[in-house]
């Protein structure tokens, strides 16, 4: 008989389930398993006198154990999960669990250590369901507009930004790193004339970092379009995108995200508001005393992002805010300026900051001379060449998904990846 998952098994027609035992409980005429497979739980009731050959099965069945039931299911009013209980007519262990090394009090480093076994809950794998809604939602906004799906390489020749902070891998007789970003090859694609693209994929950075949203390896969703005409079209593409993409979430999971995370999804409105940077620091120091010395203001602080999250929902009753007019010296050396300012942005959502998108410099004069600059001409010209015979204009962002995971479920960057990775953690 071929397994069915639990929520789709019809009444009074033999079944075969299969999942985890959740719950046993072993009396002296009666036994009560509780199974949990991907879609739910469902009980199943033996009475032992029907089943004798099944004593010392029963009494050696231990909780999280794979077992596989074949029986019907009837209603029962009784039964607190859904009415209806499976009446079992063949039992089978495929494997038999030990006793577990988790509590439901362990801290979450020890849970991370155990992180296969700290995955099974409902409250975990729906993290994971709206992730992949939250993905998913973006790349089908992005599909339905035009843009291709393309995968860069992650072992690169340079390093993507300034130098600093990425991970020197040996490649045979060479130096090679790990991609900080797909930066380089999104751009590439411009100069290719796709015109269109995003990616999918890991991000890897070399900080010794420990604080509650970094991580040394993490995925990004990147893109990056041509022919706009500032960053303006930047900004408004990922306004409509998250817009788009949060919708999605809240149609789909919000009653179970405000069940078991206690947090609203809120669908933000469009526009997003923006503010220059000196006027955010104004008004932060106006509003709620924060001052920095003037040497310090040309890019934000972690306490000054909070900061603004309050500002925005009092000034705009909004949960994300646009920040502009960053210190040329604090943006990447490929975003076009204007008069000394980076045609940029940072994208601020519930304090913390999720995005940096710009107006990347595409005049490939201009770009060498950015490069130059900053002491990089030499290990970033391969990427240079790229604009040596032709680019359009173009502009792009990048999320970090497991950020936005973090943020919209109100958990630590640890819960809100699959597997974290930091300075002192690289296993499982």
């Amino acid at each position: 008989m071929k397994r069915i998952l639990m929520q789709q098994a019809p009444f009074n027609e033999p079944v075969k389930i299969e999942g985890f035992l959740e719950h046993v409980r072993n009396t002296r005429y009666m036994a009560f398993l509780v199974v949990r497979d991907s879609s739910g739980r469902l009980q199943a009731t033996i009475e032992k006198q029907l089943h004798p050959e099944w004593t010392e099965l029963l009494e050696s069945l231990t909780v999280e154990s794979v077992v596989s039931l074949e029986g019907i299911i009837t209603e029962n009013p009784q039964v607190k999960l859904r009415g209806r209980e499976l009446i079992p007519t063949k039992l089978e262990v495929l494997s038999l669990a030990a006793p577990l090394p988790l509590t439901k009090e362990a801290n979450i480093d020890t849970r991370l250590d155990y992180r296969w076994i700290d995955l099974r809950g409902e409250k975990e794998r729906l993290l994971f369901q709206v992730q992949t809604c939250l993905v998913a939602a973006m790349r089908e906004f992005l599909l339905q507009r035009n843009f291709l799906e393309i995968h860069t390489p992650k072992l690169i020749a340079a390093a993507s930004e300034s130098g600093a902070d990425v991970f020197e891998v040996g490649y045979f007789d060479k130096k090679a790193y790990l991609a900080q970003s797909p930066q380089f090859y999104k751009q590439m694609a411009m100069a290719a004339g796709f015109e269109r693209i995003f990616e999918t994929g890991p991000v890897f950075r070399a900080e010794k970092s420990y604080t509650n949203r970094h991580t040394t390896e993490f995925t990004g969703f990147d893109l990056e379009f041509s022919y706009i005409e500032s960053f303006q079209d930047v900004m408004q593409l990922e306004a409509e995108l998250l817009t788009y993409a949060l919708e999605r979430v809240e149609e789909m999971y919000g009653e179970a995200i405000l069940r078991h995370y206690g947090v609203k999804v809120v669908v933000p409105k469009l526009p997003f508001p923006v503010i220059a940077l000196p006027e955010l620091y104004r008004e932060l120091e106006r509003r709620y005393g924060y001052h920095l010395p003037e040497s310090e203001r040309g890019d934000t602080t972690t306490e000054a992002e909070q900061l603004s999250y309050r500002f925005s929902m009092e000034e705009f009753g909004h949960e994300f805010l646009l920040i502009t007019d960053f210190a040329a010296d604090k943006r990447a050396f490929y975003h076009m300026c204007k008069e000394g300012v980076p045609q940029g942005y940072d994208l601020v959502w519930r304090g913390v900051e999720i995005t940096t998108g710009a107006q990347r410099e595409h005049r490939y004069d201009v770009l060498c001379c950015q490069a130059e600059e900053r002491g990089l001409g030499e290990d970033v010209k391969f990427y240079t060449e790229f604009f040596r015979y032709g680019c359009p204009p173009h502009g792009g962002f990048g999320i970090g998904v497991d950020r936005l995971t973090m943020l919209l479920l109100g958990v630590g960057i640890k819960e809100a990846m699959f597997l974290f990775r930091s300075p002192n953690r690289l296993t499982p």
